[in-house]
């Protein structure tokens, strides 16, 4: 059986839409067992709504609660009992084999970092997403844990990346391009450039700079950028599919013939609402934690909790930070392994 801890106070709709995504999960899934971790009395009534299969969910009590507009450090400093603290807490004394969470993306980062440490000659974690393209699925790495990376944290956050695309994706031989402002190899910053030679210098297969335009045309399966611009690009797409959705829906409800069109389109939009879903994606991995942890939105429905969940499961079933620690060692060798210390990194809440 596969143990997960599910943060059942994290997101904007806890502890309703997670313990419900957690019961679809429980039933789904014959090989899973879920812990939620949260104030007992919040997720006893929760879970009172639902059918729940016997003996595949149980609580952890867990009194505080990390908000979103809390500080990532002073979260884990000051909430030791908080539901994601308690979650990190059972994976890291491996009585569970990964955690999800909808909470604070900083906090989670910052847990995550010093309570279960970083795998064999990882330098800095990354959050990996899935981005639906013209041509498949894409993985981009890093959107949001580390905002000020070196040239050797983004060529690792390209090897992590490779990893994922190869056993979760099934890429055979996945493609890498480095996010830049254009495709020359002298552009972008002095961080950029030199990113540019280590990963050319790999073994990877990479393609060189891409640019934005080519984020959602599937130019390469995996995009490695730093945490700020992949946080705001992120961000930004969200925006622009908002705006775009409710622009159609006012243009449509303007004229018959229009409602009509939509109408006998009905099929093809939810086709394509079915592609570019975040629900569809779930959660993203937290890649180079010594632990399973998966990030989903802070919107998250159940959905999406449900599918967060799965990714974690299929993240263990691949063994994905065993593969990612073999990768590693076959770029850098054995001289990178050991850490003196773990520096909390300087994330993008």
């Amino acid at each position: 059986m596969i143990k997960i801890a599910v943060d059942g106070m994290g997101g904007d709709y806890a502890p309703q839409l997670v313990v419900e995504g957690a019961v679809q999960a429980a039933s789904y899934f014959d090989d899973l067992e879920i812990i939620i971790a949260g104030r007992e009395d919040a997720i006893k009534r929760e879970l009172y709504r639902h059918k729940v299969p016997g003996g595949k969910i149980s609580i952890r009590h867990a009194s505080e609660v990390v908000e979103m507009g809390d500080s990532p450090v002073q979260a884990i400093k000051k909430k030791k009992d908080s539901s994601l603290a308690v979650s990190i807490q059972l994976l890291k004394q491996r009585e569970v084999d990964a955690v999800v969470t909808a909470g604070n993306t900083g906090a989670a980062v910052a847990a995550s970092t010093l309570n279960l440490g970083l795998l064999t000659g990882i330098k800095r974690p990354g959050i990996a997403i899935a981005v639906p393209t013209l041509h498949g699925i894409t993985i981009a790495i890093d959107v949001g844990a580390n905002i000020d990376p070196s040239p050797e944290h983004l060529l690792q956050y390209a090897i992590m990346g490779d990893v994922y695309a190869r056993y979760l994706l099934k890429k055979k031989k996945p493609s890498i391009g480095l996010l830049n402002i254009g495709e020359e190899e002298s552009k972008g910053t002095e961080t950029i450039q030199e990113a540019y030679k280590l990963i050319r210098d790999s073994s990877l297969h990479f393609l060189g700079n891409i640019e934005g335009r080519d984020f959602f045309t599937g130019k390469c399966d995996v995009i490695v950028c730093d945490g700020f611009v992949g946080n705001v690009v992120l961000k930004m797409t969200e925006s622009i599919l908002e705006m775009m959705i409710t622009l159609i829906k006012k243009e449509i409800q303007k004229d018959f013939l229009a409602q009509l069109g939509a109408f006998f389109c009905k099929p093809a939009f939810e086709s394509i609402r079915r592609e570019t879903n975040y629900e569809e994606a779930g959660g993203a991995p937290l890649l180079g934690v010594d632990g399973v942890v998966i990030i989903g939105h802070g919107i998250s429905s159940a959905k999406a909790i449900r599918n967060a969940i799965r990714v974690a499961r299929e993240a263990n079933i691949e063994r994905v930070n065993e593969r990612i620690v073999e990768g590693i060692s076959n770029h850098f060798g054995n001289h990178n392994s050991s850490q003196k210390f773990i520096p909390i990194p300087r994330v993008n809440p």
